[in-house]
């Protein structure tokens, strides 16, 4: 089955299975929405395309797996960030498991059984990623793993955990584990953010005990499979992201058209022109914005789908992706007066949650001094 014929077959089947979500969306809604959606998708088999034989997949490029995520985003049927997890830690997996852990672990987060989360950041270490000191000391075959984690997303969901520790001083010395959430010594406490959803979370490791045989590859190579990371989250789980905000640009410009015409009506068109030609001009500017991502995007799908090693000009996309994001809901505030403040409309959520796209998965300057350094070669100052 080719790129098109997946499309084509997918879109049929998704017009004939009703996955909408229910009137719960809370984020207890939204994570059984999506183990739901998973689950459907992965029994009729389309969730296995893209994905090796070894892990219970079909095979096929793995741009199946893009067009998927992006029927999903553009339908609707579950919120973005969380269904991408799966393009960030099923590929680490595969790539660092032990054959036989991942055969048996991967369709588990695939068809929608398990929620996994990924355990990078810490306190203090959040962007400088080579700074943590979470650490892990070797009793016998096994670990014992002692530290503290932070914007853990879905922590308090998650069956197992992608977790990265120091085992040595330096980049050298970081060494990543597959540890069960449910292990003593874990504790996972909520964070409330200023979007008022619970996504991220507290995770505490007091004397943890992890068996030798789930550690992810060898002693230290945690800061290469962090570095492997980043081409899925900047690739698939992008262009994820891009579909979801087009739906945005769709329903802001159906909800002003709405409001502009009912303006006109109650005040016999007086002024709307130079509104709306002020209108016109910031549309432009957010879709010019989400436009430019896309073709990046679609650039960098590209390459990684001809084998190309993706390295630090996804820097490039992340920047790209964060201004078109907080551009395109800057723009909501400005066209929709009143809709942000004065109301409760799921718009809030949704502003105020692309505040934090120039921090999450790497901020903005860190981003911006990657491109200076490594692809200009403007130096360290």
């Amino acid at each position: 089955m080719n790129v098109t014929e997946f499309r084509s077959g997918l879109r049929t089947w998704l017009d004939a299975h009703d996955l909408s979500p229910g009137p719960d969306h809370s984020l207890d809604g939204q994570v059984e929405q999506l183990a739901r959606v998973r689950r459907a998708l992965y029994e009729a088999d389309w969730m296995r395309y893209g994905w090796p034989a070894g892990v219970g997949g079909l095979g096929g490029p793995a741009v199946m797996r893009a067009v998927l995520g992006e029927e999903v985003a553009t339908r609707g049927l579950a919120e973005p960030g969380i269904y991408s997890m799966v393009e960030v830690l099923a590929p680490t997996m595969i790539s660092y498991a032990p054959a036989q852990l991942a055969a048996e672990m991967v369709p588990l987060l695939l068809g929608g059984r398990e929620q996994w989360c990924q355990g990078f950041s810490e306190p203090g270490s959040g962007s400088d990623l080579a700074s943590l000191t979470t650490r892990a000391v070797p009793r016998g075959e096994d670990w014992v793993v002692t530290g503290q984690k932070v914007w853990t997303s879905l922590a308090q969901y998650a069956a197992r955990c992608v977790l990265l520790t120091r085992t040595a001083p330096g980049h050298g010395g970081i060494t990543a584990f597959f540890v069960d959430m449910d292990t003593p010594g874990i504790t996972v406490r909520p964070l409330r953010t200023m979007h008022g959803v619970d996504e991220f979370a507290e995770v505490f490791l007091d004397d943890v005990m992890v068996p030798g045989d789930r550690m992810l590859g060898r002693p230290g190579d945690g800061w290469r499979l962090a570095m492997d990371l980043l081409p899925h989250e900047r690739s698939t789980c992008f262009w994820h992201r891009i579909a979801h905000l087009y739906t945005r640009l769709d329903r802001l410009l159906a909800e002003r058209a709405d409001r502009s015409e009912r303006g006109k009506q109650a005040e016999k068109g007086c002024g709307f022109e130079a509104v709306d030609a002020a209108d016109d001009t910031e549309l432009g500017a957010a879709y010019l914005a989400l436009h430019t991502v896309r073709c990046r995007s679609h650039a960098t799908q590209r390459r990684l789908a001809d084998g190309a090693r993706l390295g630090p000009e996804t820097s490039v996309d992340k920047v790209l992706l964060a201004t078109a994001e907080q551009k395109l809901f800057d723009t909501v505030r400005d066209l929709l007066p009143g809709v942000l403040e004065l109301t409760e409309s799921p718009w809030r959520a949704e502003y105020l949650y692309s505040r934090a796209a120039t921090i999450y998965g790497g901020t903005a300057e860190i981003q911006r001094n990657i491109i200076a350094r490594r692809l200009l070669d403007l130096g360290k100052d």
